[in-house]
């Protein structure tokens, strides 16, 4: 008798692979368009599920959460949208038309006032380099990212940079690392496994098998090329 694959297993939401829902608790967003002035920074929050440390700001009677930029500590002010004085400071939220070129930013909005969506993770941000036709072109790394020109974003440099120094060290603090955001570790590699537990598996060996999957394939058998644009060798 058979049994489910891994994929099949996991979307069947079984303790062994239950998400913490405690560590999915936090919202990350920004106040809404028309709420703007001195916010106040409330708490710096350690979260799970996110890399990088989460900061609860309030203005006025608005309580929102985003990635703590470096250096933000309780008790700070920042400024939520352009300051009377025109300048800018770390950690100020404004819209992206209004941000000088060269400046770094993080937690840009992908759809004005809706929150958040880019740029998240410990240490990353974007750098602003062109505005035209109401849009603005952030580059990130060695890609660019072309935003709308009302979308905010946070300036500065999302905080928790260097998180992956530390060594983890013992293969329990990964376990717990990983539990955490509803992971099963450790991951078996496909080519290791029987045949009934993934479509990789049965080749009496770790001998890499060639798969093009469907489509519409199920979230068991979606392994593989999933609907490769070309296949082969290139000549």
């Amino acid at each position: 008798m058979g049994k489910s694959l891994i994929q099949q297993a996991r979307g069947r939401g079984s303790l062994t692979y239950r998400v913490r829902r405690a560590a999915f608790k936090y919202f990350i967003s920004y106040p809404p368009f028309n709420v703007e002035g001195k916010a106040i920074v409330q708490k710096i929050i350690n979260s799970a599920a996110h890399s990088a440390p989460l900061a609860r700001l309030r203005i006025e009677n608005h309580s929102f959460i985003i990635p703590a930029p470096n250096g933000m500590y309780e008790g700070q002010e920042i400024w939520v949208g352009a300051r009377p004085d025109k300048k800018i400071e770390q950690g100020d939220i404004i819209q992206v038309k209004d941000i000088p070129q060269g400046t770094r930013v993080f937690n840009v909005e992908k759809t004005p006032g809706k929150g958040g969506k880019y740029l998240r993770t410990a240490g990353n941000y974007a750098v602003v380099v062109n505005k035209d036709n109401g849009r603005v072109e952030l580059l990130v790394k060695r890609r660019t990212l072309r935003v709308h020109e009302r979308a905010r974003a946070t300036i500065g440099t999302a905080s928790g940079d260097g998180r992956k120094i530390k060594p983890v060290v013992k293969a329990g603090k990964r376990f717990y690392m990983m539990r955490a955001i509803g992971r099963k570790w450790h991951r078996s590699s496909a080519v290791k496994m029987n045949a009934v537990d993934h479509p990789f598996g049965g080749g009496r060996g770790k001998r890499i098998k060639s798969k093009i999957a469907k489509r519409n394939a199920p979230a068991g058998a979606r392994v593989g090329h999933i609907r490769p644009s070309r296949t082969g060798r290139k000549k």
